[in-house]
């Protein structure tokens, strides 16, 4: 579908309204179709920046003298301006000067005898709140799936043109990959992103994917709350939560190829013990439906200033949608959501948040969320319909211990059928998936120590010295079991 280009600001500036705000990075584009639309509109069209300060965008001309202060630019427009629309571009931070916003409110309120209207234009927009009933909003369009094909192929054309009319090596798939993976971006961004995957070969396939992906990431997430990883096979080789993995399976098909007669998954609940696998578990969705994992890191989203958490938080939500298919991970919930006396009201916004775009959200993104002190979650968060469901990892039994010592082994070039198996599984009894793991890892460093090839005697040896988080925390452990029995679904 073409995007609307222009055509809801043109019907903005006829319903004389006299302060609109335009939230975008593509001020060029702005410009372009506000002078494509002058002449349908019989207006004037003028730009203010603060390098050149105020001048006629529609005639060629010089700047107008002794305007590029924002103060005295709004003086001029409301004493001696002409009748037309002024383009204001990154004026946001001057609306932080009364004077300013005295000047904007009298130039607003003059409209009906001296219609001028201030259309301003930056990447980010709050107007104060004495100038909330003269706004009016518009944020462009952004590029259609037949747009972003004409923006490919005339990439494509302008490599051709530069290397002696050799064709673009492509194939449909890989073409359909890398326009999905585009959507989302302003016209300028996918260009350049497209013309990137292109003139390292003059192909486009698979392997430009990951990178595409990966730039798109950095464009989107300008806090830095969202972490991402594209190659998440990786995470799928998990010992143990066999029954998870089953749930998962059934629904990867209808999560990755959404079907109209079945509710998509929307997300899950991981709870458990410290280093008891949940962090993993979350990893291992992703890389059992093969796509990007986003880790998103509530501690960054908080912000001294009223509004602008619950903001941040918005933000990255909607790159997350912009980012689907993928899985969004959230890593101890209950410390951005739940119920303080402290905090000035956050952490319950940031619940609303959470609830009403968990409520909303139609896009293919998959939460999963872990926690490890279930008593701070919110009812509203954990009840039914929120999410699919409420997963309970455990310390893993003996045959997951051995599983988990066969991985770990594994990824460090080792063997494991070299090492007794059942001894080390029968050995570590209450010890998590990270307790097991920095068991091998122990071991590996004692045998260089007394220079021997590392065996079973070395990891038996870190497992004795050992006093695992089930036998330190025993009755916090009872306790969160004691919880899950009745309430959640085990993950093994």
């Amino acid at each position: 579908m073409a995007t609307d280009d222009g055509h809801d600001l043109e019907l903005l500036l006829r319903s004389n309204i006299p302060l609109i705000a335009v939230e975008t990075q593509e001020e060029q584009r702005v410009r372009d179709m506000l002078l494509r639309m002058m002449p349908r509109l019989g207006q004037s069209l003028f730009q203010w920046s603060i390098t050149d300060g105020l001048r006629r965008l529609d005639l060629e001309g010089p700047p107008f003298q002794g305007t590029d202060d924002p103060a005295a630019f709004l003086r001029h427009v409301r004493d001696a301006g002409q009748p037309g629309i002024y383009l204001l571009a990154d004026f946001h931070p001057y609306l932080s000067d009364p004077v300013n916003v005295r000047l904007m409110k009298e130039i607003a309120q003059a409209y009906g005898r001296q219609p001028r209207t201030l259309a301003l234009v930056s990447h980010r927009f709050e107007h104060p709140p004495e100038l909330r009933k003269f706004f009016a909003r518009y944020e462009p369009s952004l590029p259609g799936r037949d747009d972003l094909y004409r923006i490919v192929n005339e990439e494509a054309v302008k490599w051709a043109q530069q290397n002696g009319g050799q064709r673009v090596r492509t194939d449909r798939a890989s073409l359909d990959r890398l326009v999905q993976n585009l959507t989302g971006l302003t016209a300028w961004d996918a260009r350049r992103l497209a013309w990137n995957a292109i003139r390292r070969d003059g192909a486009i396939t698979e392997s430009d994917l990951p990178d595409v992906m990966a730039a798109k990431h950095r464009l989107l997430d300008n806090g830095g709350a969202l972490s991402f990883t594209y190659d998440t096979a990786q995470f799928s080789d998990v010992g143990g939560l066999n029954r998870l993995k089953r749930w998962l399976e059934r629904r990867r098909q209808a999560f990755l190829e959404p079907d109209p007669q079945l509710d998509p998954p929307k997300g899950m609940l991981l709870v458990g013990v410290q280093g008891g696998g949940k962090s993993l578990a979350a990893k291992a969705v992703a890389g059992l439906w093969g796509v990007p994992l986003l880790g998103l890191d509530m501690g960054t989203l908080y912000n001294k200033y009223y509004g602008e958490s619950e903001r941040n938080l918005r933000e990255a939500l909607r790159t997350a949608e912009v980012m689907a298919p993928c899985v969004l991970w959230i890593d101890e919930i209950e410390k951005a959501v739940s119920q303080s006396d402290n905090d000035g009201g956050v952490s319950q916004r940031m619940l609303g948040t959470v609830l009403t775009w968990m409520a909303e959200n139609r896009k293919q993104v998959f939460i999963v969320a872990t926690a490890n002190a279930i008593d701070r979650l919110p009812p509203e968060l954990i009840r039914k319909g929120r999410l699919d469901e409420i997963f309970f990892v455990d310390l893993p039994s003996d045959a997951v211990r051995r599983e988990i010592f066969a991985i770990h082994l594994g990824k460090r070039d080792l063997q494991p059928e070299q090492f007794d198996l059942p001894g080390l599984a029968a050995a570590s009894g209450g010890f998590s998936g990270a307790e097991i793991e920095q068991a091998v890892v122990a071991a590996l460093y004692l045998a260089r120590e007394r220079d021997e090839p590392v065996n079973t005697e070395h990891v038996l040896t870190e497992i004795r010295e050992t006093r695992p988080l089930s036998t330190v925390m025993r009755e916090q452990l009872d306790r969160l079991r004691g919880w899950a029995r009745d309430r959640t679904v085990p993950a093994d």
